[in-house]
């Protein structure tokens, strides 16, 4: 008997520190959308369609490896941050900026991107969901200046109808600014 509840005490001992160490491997939260990185030709339709230029500050909402971050900085010289919850995307996207020589110019935060503070963007891309998107969209509004960018690859905003749209590589780009008078 005293065997068992020396067993017992010893499991109930244990059981945090394995629960604890396991919730260490765990991302504080899961995304909301499985990782699809989006095609090289098709970011470069984005950034053209968002006509970025010198000057600009992209943000780039669930910016899983980076690229977009990237190729913004690499090829208009702007700032960008990309914004993304899972902590395994940010190491991938940091390393990625190292290799393309960019880390003066691209910042990468771990941060759910309902709460983020993206204020500062001229330009704001995205590949999420459409119902994503939608719930965004009033942050989008109310936070950002009139004349803000947004491009969106593949789903729309919902009753938001886009100023532009384009066909890329066999996927849709939607475009839209932020308007003076809130929508």
């Amino acid at each position: 008997m005293r065997f068992l509840v020396a067993v017992a005490a010893a499991l109930v001992v244990a059981a945090p520190s394995v629960t604890f160490s396991q919730a260490q491997r765990q991302p504080a939260q899961y995304p909301d959308v499985i990782y699809v990185p989006t095609p090289h030709e098709v970011v470069d339709d984005m950034l053209r369609l968002a006509n970025v230029h010198k000057g600009d500050v992209l943000y780039d909402l669930g910016s899983g490896d980076g690229r977009i971050a990237i190729a913004a900085a690499k090829k208009y010289g702007i700032r960008a941050v990309g914004i993304d919850i899972d902590p395994e995307r940010i190491r991938e996207a940091t390393e990625n900026a190292k290799k393309a020589g960019v880390t003066n110019l691209v910042q990468f935060r771990q941060e759910d991107l309902f709460k983020a503070d993206f204020r500062d963007a001229t330009v704001v891309t995205l590949y999420l969901l459409p119902d994503l998107n939608v719930k965004l969209r009033p942050r989008l509004w109310d936070e950002l200046k009139p004349g803000t960018r947004i491009v969106s690859h593949q789903f729309d905003m919902g009753t938001w109808k886009p100023e532009k749209k384009l066909e890329s590589n066999g996927r849709t780009v939607y475009f839209w600014t932020v308007p003076a008078q809130k929508k």
